[in-house]
């Protein structure tokens, strides 16, 4: 029995490291969102507990990407290793000490309600943090047990040579798959905004669906005895409490969601110019080929890679009458600097960060959209040729 729960341990916990490694690898820079996000929040924790009103981003989020691989890589090598049975003392030890690493960072995002989706299955599985949280208290018990019986986890061979050969070979793969994924796109894409989706689709809510219920809950307190209560909008009005002048409403109701309703997979977007009027129907509703670069912060994009793109945009235009927009997060003023400085030929449109991360994992990325469905989408180093793009798309 003893062996069978070992084993057990050891190919659960193997093969789920390897699973949520790979998910991760395949979608590093989305990863590396998520890690942004903890460490933002954590450095607003930290400073609102030494009360402290500086401002600026933490300095890990600088090096999320790079954690993000790191740690994908590391999810891979631990749970390839653990299922080959080397150096079991060293392996558990590692293994214990991200478990706790995340365990501790799905506990404090769950109690504090920092992060809505954890993404620890990255796009593919969400789960909320207490959701994770749980999966990692089960997968802690396991692995501390493997701890415990690292003694009697028996390799699958004993040569030196071969087991160092096995690990570059699972470390050399696994690091070049979370760069190739970095530097073009997920292989597996889960997002909304994936090839084939038709955004106004997915943004439209179907009708005689169900919306979101909420309670207002109100609190009063009675002028002339000083109890407190608490009642719902249908309990304050069923016990006609409100015809009694005694009892008052202090500060503000709060709005407290019973049920979630229908909730459509594309629910943020919204593209407007520089004046706030809202382009989003126009733009993605286009019945003919249209180019969208998405360039989420244009501090960081890549300006050789939009120059590239701007070029493109200009034969587009010239030789097909192709529309090519730019969607940028940033401000109308600071895109106007960029625009100036790259000699922008694309007209510029704004929408939140959020959904332009979600559109295409590059900075800057292009989608190729005809009628509202996602033809093709590319980062800007994996671009087809203006040539190819005719002679497949704009030619037909």
């Amino acid at each position: 029995m003893k062996k069978i729960a070992l084993n057990f341990a050891r190919i659960f916990v193997g093969v789920l490291f390897i699973f949520s490694g790979l998910i991760k690898a395949n979608d590093p820079l989305g990863f590396g969102y998520k890690l942004q996000e903890y460490f933002d929040e954590f450095h607003n924790i930290f400073l609102k507990f030494i009360g402290s009103n500086a401002g600026g981003s933490f300095f890990l989020s600088e090096m999320a990407t790079g954690i993000a691989i790191l740690l994908c890589v590391l999810e891979i090598v631990l749970g390839a290793l653990l299922l080959f049975g080397f150096w079991s003392k060293k392996v558990t030890w590692g293994l214990l000490g991200t478990i706790i690493f995340f365990t501790f960072l799905t506990f404090v995002s769950a109690y504090f309600k920092i992060v809505t989706s954890c993404g620890c299955f990255g796009d593919a599985i969400p789960l909320t943090p207490w959701q994770s949280f749980s999966k990692d208290l089960v997968l802690l018990v396991l692995i501390v047990y493997l701890f415990l019986c690292h003694k009697l986890i028996k390799p699958i061979t004993d040569q030196p040579g071969l087991q160092k050969g096995l690990l570059a070979g699972v470390l050399i793969l696994s690091t070049l798959f979370s760069l190739y994924t970095y530097r073009r796109l997920p292989i597996l894409d889960f997002l909304p905004y994936k090839v084939g989706a038709n955004i106004p689709e997915l943004m439209r809510i179907p009708p005689g669906a169900q919306p979101d219920e909420f309670q207002i809950m109100y609190n009063l307190t009675n002028k002339k005895t000083k109890e407190k209560k608490v009642m719902s909008d249908k309990e304050y009005l069923k016990t006609e409490i409100w015809k009694d002048d005694n009892w008052e409403i202090v500060g503000t109701p709060e709005k407290k969601l019973i049920k979630k309703g229908y909730e459509p997979k594309i629910k943020d977007l919204n593209i407007s110019d520089g004046s706030g009027t809202d382009y989003t129907k126009e733009l993605i509703e286009n019945p003919y080929y249209n180019l969208i670069v998405v360039a989420y912060n244009l501090k960081d994009t890549d300006e050789e890679g939009m120059s590239a793109l701007n070029a493109m945009s200009l034969n587009a235009a010239e030789q097909f009458n192709i529309r090519t927009v730019l969607l940028t997060s940033n401000s109308a003023q600071d895109a106007a600097v960029f625009s100036k400085k790259m000699k922008l030929f694309t007209e510029i449109f704004y929408a939140d960060a959020v959904p332009l991360k979600s559109m295409v994992r590059a900075n800057p990325g292009v989608l190729l959209l005809k009628n509202g469905v996602v033809i093709n989408k590319w980062a800007y180093n994996a671009m087809p040729s203006f040539e190819e793009l005719s002679e497949k798309y704009f030619s037909k």
